[in-house]
């Protein structure tokens, strides 16, 4: 088996891990702040559950650039060594907290060490011959969202035998073991070499910046993630105001975050396929359109079963959204550069998981739950209109 290959396969079974790892407890912070940290008034649950998962976001953003430099020098697997092992060590410290202060300060601590997903992205992205660079990104992309198909539906059922506090420390032991499968199993070929590294110094972040089309690129991933994570940490409560009964209310939490995962799996690397035959930023435009036409319904819906219906078919549409983006990243970024452009876009996109969470708090007090799928549909629409007038412009001025 070629080495990009074997790197490729490995590389989704770590970020499946890492994913999964994460999913068990993220998505039911709203329970673990009412249960286990005795808040009662649900729109301070709402404003800290906001914060406590766009934190995570914050400290990413900054550090995303960092990490990337560092790639640029030293290659993309120690990246990902070093932030596995550093998120398995903060994670277990969050199953240990008593106030919300503290699980904030921590997810700050964390999201400073982050970075694996997207250093993983860098060493397929640069391991891997061109013409199969799509379908590699589409397949690891698939193996992260195949891990919030797990997370949730594993965390919600380990919340119901064991309690929240536990999952942490079985989150951490699955980050350790992504970690190891790294060390011991992923090869990096085209590792930095000295020239490139003394000319990526030069003007680096001017450079990258001013290369047409990073910049727009950097807006479309900010787009997305922002419009995502404006309604995505809510699905909880939203859930909750839909779910008649008590009973496997965990479980059924899990399925409705899971669903529209389930559907990204199956055709995540097949746009990615598609995306190197007719072009990413084709398959960007059909995608982003289809979800605006897939939210617009979830505002309305009345039965947690439609929901999960509506979410699953969502989930074919956002498995075109992000591999397009990182391809596309790829085809553009400049030679020598690629960890710390693909770090920028990181940072633009953890801005986007940052911003909607915070945001969607508050407006989730003002607009409703409700309001919040409807207001996610015109930020998609927008960036649909800007890749079409964007990007689609910059390809036919290349032809």
């Amino acid at each position: 088996m070629p080495i990009w290959k074997r790197n490729m396969y490995i590389l989704w079974a770590a970020q499946f891990i890492v994913t999964a790892a994460m999913s068990l407890i993220i998505p039911f912070l709203p329970m673990y702040l009412q249960h286990d940290m005795g808040m009662t008034d649900m729109d301070a649950v709402h404003r800290w559950t906001g914060w406590i998962f766009g934190a995570n976001f914050l400290t990413a953003f900054l550090m995303a650039p960092v990490w990337g430099r560092l790639a640029d020098r030293t290659g993309r697997k120690v990246m990902l060594i070093r932030s596995g092992i550093g998120m398995a060590t903060v994670t277990v410290l969050m199953g240990m907290v008593t106030s919300p202060e503290q699980l904030l300060g921590l997810r700050l601590l964390n999201g400073m060490i982050s970075g694996f997903i997207p250093a993983a992205v860098a060493l397929v992205s640069t391991n891997t011959p061109k013409e199969h660079a799509g379908y590699s990104l589409g397949l690891l992309q698939s193996g992260a969202v195949a891990g919030t198909i797990l997370g949730p539906l594993l965390g919600g059922l380990l919340a119901e035998w064991v309690g929240f506090r536990h999952v942490f420390l079985v989150t951490g032991s699955m980050l350790l073991t992504a970690s190891i499968f790294v060390i011991l199993f992923v090869k990096e070929v085209n590792r930095p070499q000295p020239k490139q590294m003394v000319e990526g110094e030069e003007g680096g972040f001017h450079r990258i910046l001013h290369t047409e089309p990073l910049l727009a690129l950097f807006l479309v991933g900010f787009l997305i993630q922002y419009a995502m994570m404006s309604t995505n940490p809510f699905l909880s409560s939203y859930v909750q105001e839909l779910w008649q009964g008590q009973n496997l209310l965990s479980f059924v939490i899990g399925l409705t975050v899971s669903a529209a995962g389930i559907s990204t799996v199956l055709v995540a690397p097949l746009l990615g396929k598609w995306g190197d035959k007719v072009g990413s930023h084709n398959v960007l435009l059909i995608c982003l359109l289809g979800t605006v036409v897939l939210l617009i319904p979830q505002a309305f819906v009345h039965s947690v079963w439609l929901l999960i219906g509506l979410r699953f078919l969502l989930g074919i549409c956002l498995g075109g959204l992000v591999p397009s983006v990182h391809n596309l990243i790829r085809q553009y970024a400049p030679k020598g550069m690629e960890s710390r452009t693909f770090a920028y876009s990181t940072s633009a996109m953890n801005l986007g998981n940052l911003l909607g969470p915070v945001i969607g708090g508050p407006l989730s007090s003002w607009v409703g739950l409700h309001g919040l799928f409807l207001l996610a549909a015109v930020l998609f629409f927008g960036n649909a209109l800007w890749v079409r007038g964007k990007l689609h412009r910059q390809k036919a001025d290349c032809v």
